[in-house]
Protein backbone atom coordinates (compact mmCIF):
# COMPACT_ATOMS: atom_id res chain seq x y z
CA UNK A 1 0.00 0.00 0.00
CA UNK A 2 3.02 2.56 1.46
CA UNK A 3 4.31 1.27 -2.39
CA UNK A 4 1.31 2.18 -3.86
CA UNK A 5 0.49 5.85 -2.34
CA UNK A 6 4.34 6.55 -3.83
CA UNK A 7 3.70 5.49 -7.16
CA UNK A 8 0.40 7.94 -7.40
CA UNK A 9 2.49 11.40 -7.79
CA UNK A 10 4.47 9.44 -10.38
CA UNK A 11 1.63 8.14 -12.17
CA UNK A 12 -0.30 11.07 -12.06
CA UNK A 13 2.75 13.47 -13.43
CA UNK A 14 3.35 10.80 -16.16
CA UNK A 15 -0.32 10.96 -16.98
CA UNK A 16 -0.18 15.09 -17.30
CA UNK A 17 2.58 14.93 -19.24
CA UNK A 18 1.03 12.49 -21.90
CA UNK A 19 -1.95 14.57 -22.07
CA UNK A 20 -0.38 17.93 -22.68
CA UNK A 21 1.95 16.33 -25.56
CA UNK A 22 -1.01 14.91 -26.94
CA UNK A 23 -2.10 17.39 -29.07
CA UNK A 24 1.40 18.95 -30.43
CA UNK A 25 2.39 15.31 -31.74
CA UNK A 26 -0.98 15.25 -33.24
CA UNK A 27 -0.60 18.29 -34.96
CA UNK A 28 2.77 17.39 -35.87
CA UNK A 29 1.79 14.11 -37.55
CA UNK A 30 -1.27 16.20 -39.59
CA UNK A 31 1.20 18.69 -41.06
CA UNK A 32 3.63 15.72 -41.77
CA UNK A 33 0.85 13.96 -43.52
CA UNK A 34 0.15 16.73 -45.98
CA UNK A 35 4.22 17.71 -46.59
CA UNK A 36 3.96 15.39 -49.94
CA UNK A 37 1.37 16.94 -51.32
CA UNK A 38 3.03 20.64 -50.18
CA UNK A 39 6.67 19.24 -51.85
CA UNK A 40 5.12 18.01 -54.81
CA UNK A 41 3.57 21.40 -55.82
CA UNK A 42 7.34 23.10 -55.03
CA UNK A 43 8.61 20.80 -57.78
CA UNK A 44 5.85 21.99 -60.21
CA UNK A 45 6.86 25.23 -59.76
CA UNK A 46 10.74 24.74 -59.93
CA UNK A 47 10.04 23.48 -63.19
CA UNK A 48 7.14 26.02 -64.46
CA UNK A 49 6.65 28.89 -61.71
CA UNK A 50 3.45 30.45 -62.42
CA UNK A 51 4.01 34.22 -63.00
CA UNK A 52 1.31 37.29 -63.12
CA UNK A 53 -1.29 34.88 -61.66
CA UNK A 54 -4.68 36.19 -61.64
CA UNK A 55 -6.37 33.81 -59.53
CA UNK A 56 -5.33 31.28 -56.50
CA UNK A 57 -7.65 28.40 -55.71
CA UNK A 58 -6.48 26.90 -52.59
CA UNK A 59 -8.38 24.48 -50.21
CA UNK A 60 -9.42 20.70 -49.45
CA UNK A 61 -10.84 18.46 -51.61
CA UNK A 62 -13.16 20.34 -53.52
CA UNK A 63 -10.50 22.56 -54.77
CA UNK A 64 -8.33 19.36 -55.76
CA UNK A 65 -11.18 17.50 -57.56
CA UNK A 66 -12.32 20.65 -59.89
CA UNK A 67 -10.14 19.52 -62.81
CA UNK A 68 -11.54 21.94 -65.40
CA UNK A 69 -10.46 24.82 -63.29
CA UNK A 70 -8.60 25.85 -66.12
CA UNK A 71 -10.98 25.23 -68.73
CA UNK A 72 -14.19 26.74 -66.69
CA UNK A 73 -11.78 30.18 -65.95
CA UNK A 74 -10.05 30.16 -69.53
CA UNK A 75 -10.39 34.63 -69.22
CA UNK A 76 -7.80 34.51 -66.51
CA UNK A 77 -4.83 32.43 -65.63
CA UNK A 78 -5.31 30.09 -62.64
CA UNK A 79 -3.63 27.74 -60.57
CA UNK A 80 -4.85 25.26 -57.94
CA UNK A 81 -3.29 24.21 -55.04
CA UNK A 82 -6.30 21.86 -53.60
CA UNK A 83 -4.97 19.15 -51.43
CA UNK A 84 -7.44 16.72 -49.76
CA UNK A 85 -8.57 16.70 -46.47
CA UNK A 86 -7.03 19.56 -45.33
CA UNK A 87 -8.52 22.33 -42.92
CA UNK A 88 -8.01 25.89 -42.93
CA UNK A 89 -5.14 25.47 -40.41
CA UNK A 90 -3.23 24.08 -42.62
CA UNK A 91 -3.76 26.35 -45.07
CA UNK A 92 -2.78 29.15 -42.66
CA UNK A 93 0.71 27.03 -41.50
CA UNK A 94 1.59 26.42 -45.65
CA UNK A 95 0.54 29.56 -46.55
CA UNK A 96 4.47 30.61 -47.10
CA UNK A 97 4.74 28.06 -49.39
CA UNK A 98 1.68 27.56 -51.23
CA UNK A 99 0.14 30.91 -51.13
CA UNK A 100 1.90 33.93 -50.61
CA UNK A 101 5.26 33.05 -53.14
CA UNK A 102 2.36 33.24 -56.31
CA UNK A 103 1.49 36.93 -55.35
CA UNK A 104 -2.17 36.49 -57.24
CA UNK A 105 -4.59 38.77 -57.83
CA UNK A 106 -7.06 37.07 -56.03
CA UNK A 107 -7.96 34.15 -53.98
CA UNK A 108 -10.86 31.61 -53.65
CA UNK A 109 -10.81 29.56 -50.93
CA UNK A 110 -12.89 26.51 -49.67
CA UNK A 111 -12.26 25.03 -46.83
CA UNK A 112 -13.83 24.27 -43.27
CA UNK A 113 -15.67 21.26 -44.39
CA UNK A 114 -13.04 19.03 -42.76
CA UNK A 115 -12.60 20.92 -40.08
CA UNK A 116 -16.18 20.92 -38.94
CA UNK A 117 -16.44 17.05 -39.37
CA UNK A 118 -13.19 16.76 -37.36
CA UNK A 119 -15.11 18.12 -34.41
CA UNK A 120 -13.91 21.66 -34.52
CA UNK A 121 -16.29 24.45 -33.25
CA UNK A 122 -17.54 26.89 -35.82
CA UNK A 123 -16.21 29.43 -33.73
CA UNK A 124 -12.82 27.89 -34.22
CA UNK A 125 -12.96 27.81 -37.80
CA UNK A 126 -14.15 31.04 -38.41
CA UNK A 127 -10.91 31.90 -36.09
CA UNK A 128 -8.90 30.02 -37.96
CA UNK A 129 -10.06 31.50 -41.51
CA UNK A 130 -9.20 35.04 -39.73
CA UNK A 131 -5.54 33.86 -38.63
CA UNK A 132 -5.47 32.61 -42.52
CA UNK A 133 -6.55 36.70 -43.91
CA UNK A 134 -3.90 38.38 -41.41
CA UNK A 135 -1.49 36.00 -42.77
CA UNK A 136 -1.85 36.97 -46.41
CA UNK A 137 -2.90 40.47 -45.94
CA UNK A 138 -0.01 40.90 -43.94
CA UNK A 139 2.38 40.03 -47.07
CA UNK A 140 -0.40 40.66 -49.86
CA UNK A 141 -2.12 43.93 -48.66
CA UNK A 142 -4.13 44.50 -52.26
CA UNK A 143 -4.93 40.80 -52.69
CA UNK A 144 -8.88 40.00 -53.22
CA UNK A 145 -10.01 37.31 -50.93
CA UNK A 146 -13.11 35.23 -52.16
CA UNK A 147 -14.31 32.72 -49.74
CA UNK A 148 -16.86 29.70 -50.91
CA UNK A 149 -19.15 28.83 -48.15
CA UNK A 150 -18.72 25.72 -46.60
CA UNK A 151 -20.76 22.94 -48.42
CA UNK A 152 -24.11 20.87 -46.79
CA UNK A 153 -23.94 17.25 -47.59
CA UNK A 154 -25.58 14.10 -47.65
CA UNK A 155 -22.14 12.15 -45.75
CA UNK A 156 -22.35 15.24 -43.30
CA UNK A 157 -25.97 15.99 -43.16
CA UNK A 158 -25.64 15.10 -39.25
CA UNK A 159 -23.14 18.61 -38.96
CA UNK A 160 -24.90 20.69 -41.38
CA UNK A 161 -26.05 23.54 -38.96
CA UNK A 162 -22.91 23.80 -37.22
CA UNK A 163 -21.17 23.90 -40.79
CA UNK A 164 -24.16 26.82 -41.07
CA UNK A 165 -22.78 28.96 -37.95
CA UNK A 166 -19.68 28.72 -38.98
CA UNK A 167 -20.95 30.30 -42.61
CA UNK A 168 -22.30 33.12 -40.69
CA UNK A 169 -19.83 33.60 -38.76
CA UNK A 170 -17.05 33.76 -41.67
CA UNK A 171 -19.49 36.10 -43.38
CA UNK A 172 -19.94 38.22 -40.55
CA UNK A 173 -16.06 38.69 -40.34
CA UNK A 174 -16.21 39.23 -44.48
CA UNK A 175 -18.72 42.03 -44.43
CA UNK A 176 -16.48 44.15 -42.46
CA UNK A 177 -13.64 44.28 -45.48
CA UNK A 178 -14.14 45.47 -48.78
CA UNK A 179 -10.91 43.42 -49.66
CA UNK A 180 -12.95 40.21 -49.16
CA UNK A 181 -16.38 38.51 -50.59
CA UNK A 182 -18.52 35.74 -49.64
CA UNK A 183 -19.47 33.52 -51.91
CA UNK A 184 -23.37 31.23 -50.78
CA UNK A 185 -23.33 28.28 -52.22
CA UNK A 186 -24.51 27.10 -49.37
CA UNK A 187 -28.38 27.56 -50.22
CA UNK A 188 -27.62 27.10 -54.25
CA UNK A 189 -26.75 23.45 -53.09
CA UNK A 190 -30.29 22.37 -51.08
CA UNK A 191 -33.15 21.91 -53.26
CA UNK A 192 -36.90 23.09 -52.11
CA UNK A 193 -36.76 19.89 -49.96
CA UNK A 194 -34.31 21.63 -48.15
CA UNK A 195 -31.64 18.81 -48.37
CA UNK A 196 -28.52 18.70 -50.31
CA UNK A 197 -29.73 18.36 -54.62
CA UNK A 198 -28.53 14.86 -55.77
CA UNK A 199 -28.24 15.67 -59.25
CA UNK A 200 -24.83 17.63 -57.48
CA UNK A 201 -22.63 14.76 -56.07
CA UNK A 202 -20.82 12.11 -56.40
CA UNK A 203 -21.99 8.71 -54.88
CA UNK A 204 -19.83 9.32 -51.79
CA UNK A 205 -22.56 11.84 -51.42
CA UNK A 206 -19.62 14.77 -50.60
CA UNK A 207 -17.96 15.54 -53.34
CA UNK A 208 -19.18 17.29 -56.24
CA UNK A 209 -19.89 15.73 -59.51
CA UNK A 210 -19.94 17.62 -62.94
CA UNK A 211 -22.90 19.28 -62.47
CA UNK A 212 -21.94 20.77 -59.18
CA UNK A 213 -18.61 22.43 -60.19
CA UNK A 214 -20.60 24.11 -63.39
CA UNK A 215 -22.71 25.41 -60.45
CA UNK A 216 -19.90 26.87 -58.56
CA UNK A 217 -18.85 28.01 -62.22
CA UNK A 218 -21.48 30.13 -62.54
CA UNK A 219 -21.51 31.48 -58.90
CA UNK A 220 -17.72 31.90 -58.52
CA UNK A 221 -17.47 33.77 -62.52
CA UNK A 222 -18.63 37.41 -61.18
CA UNK A 223 -16.01 37.35 -58.80
CA UNK A 224 -12.98 35.75 -61.05
CA UNK A 225 -13.90 35.72 -64.47
CA UNK A 226 -12.55 39.15 -65.23
CA UNK A 227 -8.84 40.64 -65.17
Amino acid sequence: MQKMKKALPILTNLLLLILFLSPVYSQTDSLNHWEPDILAFESQDKINFPDSLDVLFVGSSSIRLWSTLKDDFKAVKVLNRGFGGSCIADLVHFAHRIILPYRPKKIVIYSGDNDINSGKTPEQVCDDFKNLVKIIQDSLPTTRIILIAIKPSFSRWEKVELMRQANNLMKEFIVNDSRLSFIDTFSHTLGADGMPKPELFREDGLHLNDNGYRLWTELVMPFVGRK
